[in-house]
């Protein structure tokens, strides 16, 4: 009898794979339909997909808040260190490019097919999607049953099935009708790629178990300065397919995990006491960031373009969606070699932004005597950024060397000026995590809160309230996909004028908690 019950466990376990393989994969497969054609990201529609099924499962009694029907999606909405490795990887090689002088284009041993499968995305494309989804449940699972730690339920008891038909899917599921070199070596650098990842998230989950003791710096820290520094090393590494799958795809899939775990919370989470004060914002902040940096690069640095805007912004408020944009190719290729760039220079900043927090969340309240004297260091920053960028006139080298400023300035300005009015306004520290990762779609913080940096329960809230201010992205992409059409130019009137909107909702915001 024992030996039935654990077969059907395994079935059920299996079905659960497919299943949310099929739910994840159709949902960015439709979401690039919709916007093919276009200049605008798809990830704009992913979150209104998956905050509309996410809800319409719980509505329709075939799941309860949280996805505890659908496990493999709520482990699949929790890979998103696995997805950000490759991201800080790629930053890592494109800094030392940079600081080395050297090309700043990436070679590749494959060529992709342009032939058009479905609507908006090519064949190699759809094996790049496929083939992130098996290596990020791959690598959790395989991560897992390593350091001991099984999922409860329908899953646990089959991980070293699921990490093996992963792992053997992300090898083998490569599109026979791209130009590879040399198959046999693009395979094996896929082999060495998921390895190397698996290293890293094992490495620095150690580290930071160890440094716990002393001070709670979350393992996304670590496996930054990781990956980033093995990127470094490792500046001539031509990507294999898992690198190539992860930097397309990894990051959509995370997101459309997440929303779908944060539209089943959708009903119950506004019954929650704060909640509100929470989600406004998240809705205000993430309006007021967004453009005023944009503002300050259109109208101070004289940077009006996307190659500079998309990047600068996605690096700047560590900002989820525009970086998948940014990496995806949504936006041009100056912008996706430019983002994995953006996104490291800020992450060595999280030293002292994850102490911060970290102490902060240990006494209960944001150290303001640490943070009103970093703000005026982002201040500074910032302004030479400025400088920077206005003497650019069109120079790779400096206009890149002017966003890094930037990126690193804005972050600290946001991240602690956020955390900052909020607390000293009296919101209590685990609301004002979960409204700082929404008011900016901050990845790092968000990977933090969802490891339970601020407890548990802005773990349970993180990513409902993540996904809820993506509401505003339509606007948000609308404005860069507009301005791609517009020759990189984006409307500096609307931009003003958004600036200015933003900043009125947050002064609400502030006088309302």
């Amino acid at each position: 009898m024992e030996q039935i019950l654990e077969q059907i466990a395994h079935i059920s376990a299996l079905n659960h794979f497919f299943i949310t393989m099929l739910i994840l994969i159709t949902m960015v497969l439709v979401s690039r339909t919709f916007v093919a054609g276009t200049k605008y990201s798809s990830i704009l529609l992913i979150v209104v997909f998956g905050l509309a099924m996410g809800f319409l499962l719980v509505k329709s009694e075939m799941a309860t808040p949280g996805l505890v029907e659908f496990p493999m999606v709520v482990l699949a909405s929790r890979t998103t260190v696995i997805a950000l490795i490759a991201s800080f990887f790629v930053g890592g090689q494109e800094i030392k490019k940079i600081l080395f002088k050297e090309d700043l284009k990436i070679d590749d041993i494959m060529i992709p097919s342009k032939e058009e499968t479905i609507l908006g995305t090519n064949s190699t494309q759809i094996f790049f999607l496929i083939r992130a989804f098996f290596i990020l449940i791959g690598i959790q699972t395989t991560h897992s049953l390593i350091i001991g730690v099984q999922g409860e339920g329908v899953l646990g008891q089959s991980y070293m099935l699921l990490a093996y038909l992963s792992i053997v899917l992300s090898i083998i599921f490569i599109d026979n009708k791209a130009k590879i070199a040399s198959k046999q070596s693009y395979i094996r650098k896929g082999l060495v790629e998921i390895v190397g990842i698996l290293a890293v998230l094992m490495l620095s989950l150690k580290i930071a178990t160890v440094i716990k003791p002393v001070i709670a710096l979350p393992q996304i820290f670590f496996a930054m300065l990781i990956s980033a520094g093995l990127g470094m090393v490792f500046s001539n590494w031509k990507f294999g397919p898992t690198l190539n799958s992860l930097l397309f795809a990894g990051i959509p899939i995370v997101l459309a995990g997440s929303f779908l775990v944060g539209g089943s919370r959708m009903a119950d989470a506004f019954q929650i006491a704060g909640v509100k004060n929470v989600m406004i914002y998240g809705f205000a902040g993430q309006v007021f960031w967004m453009f005023s940096g944009l503002a300050i690069l259109i109208f101070l640095c004289k940077a009006n373009n996307v190659r500079n805007l998309a990047p600068g912004m996605a690096g700047a408020l560590s900002h989820s969606g525009l970086t998948g944009a940014c990496t995806g190719g949504d936006l041009g290729e100056k912008a996706a070699s430019r983002a994995p760039i953006m996104i490291n220079i800020p992450f060595f900043g999280h030293i002292f932004v994850f102490s911060i927090l970290a102490a902060s969340a240990k006494r209960g309240s944001i150290i303001v005597g640490w943070t009103l004297p970093l703000i005026c260091v982002g201040l500074v920053i910032v302004a030479f950024a400025v400088a920077t960028l206005r003497k650019a006139d069109g120079d790779d080298g400096q206009e890149v060397k002017g966003l890094m400023q930037f990126a690193f300035g804005w972050q600290v300005i946001a991240v602690f000026g956020s955390f900052t009015m909020l607390n000293m306004a009296g919101m209590p520290l685990d609301q004002v995590s979960i409204a700082v990762s929404s008011a900016l779609s901050h990845f790092g913080l968000f990977a933090a809160v969802q490891g339970g940096m601020f407890g548990g329960s802005a773990a349970a809230l993180i990513a409902f309230i993540f996904a809820m201010p993506f509401l505003v992205h339509p606007l948000v992409f609308g404005m860069f996909g507009k301005a791609a059409e517009n020759e990189g130019k984006m409307s500096s009137k609307i931009v003003l004028g958004l600036t200015v909107a933003g900043f009125i909702g947050v002064v609400y915001s502030l006088m309302t908690i």
